[in-house]
């Protein structure tokens, strides 16, 4: 099965439970384990909210999520054309945050590399940042043996 879709939202606070709902919407159909979902979920608000508060730096502009299904392969890229983020290296280490003054713990990153199987940041000074997350479902014929 193929599927896709694309969604564009501005880029406030109060979109991140939007997206996280979308893509739980958008997912139903593969008939996700609760944990499947929970971890897409998580991954989908910390890109999200990495989006709005260090893309924008509370200036408007647009998040876009877009979610690709093929077989039991699940694609989603996190996409904003904010500030950017000069190293990207630096970024991914955990407790790294560049906006200490509101206490943010650093683990946006690590959090979506933990619950994803794959992670990947396109970024630079200037041009945005996007963020790719894959994940594999269990095949459904899996779902008894647990």
């Amino acid at each position: 099965m193929k599927n896709h879709m694309t969604v564009s939202f501005d880029a406030i606070s109060i979109n991140e439970a939007f997206a996280r709902m979308t893509v739980s919407a958008f997912l139903v159909g593969m008939d996700p384990t609760v944990e499947e979902l929970t971890d897409i979920k998580t991954a989908v608000s910390e890109a999200v909210t990495n989006a709005i508060i260090h893309g924008y730096d509370d200036a408007e502009g647009k998040v876009v999520m877009t979610c690709e299904i093929e077989g039991r392969d699940v694609t989603i890229y996190i996409q904003d054309q904010g500030q950017g983020i000069a190293d990207v290296d630096k970024a991914r280490e955990p407790f790294y945050t560049s906006r200490p003054e509101l206490e943010r713990s650093g683990m946006g990153f690590a959090f979506m590399e933990a619950f994803m199987d794959e992670l990947d940041v396109y970024s630079g000074p200037g041009l945005g940042t996007t963020v790719v997350m894959k994940k594999r479902m269990r095949d459904r014929e899996s779902y008894a043996a647990v």
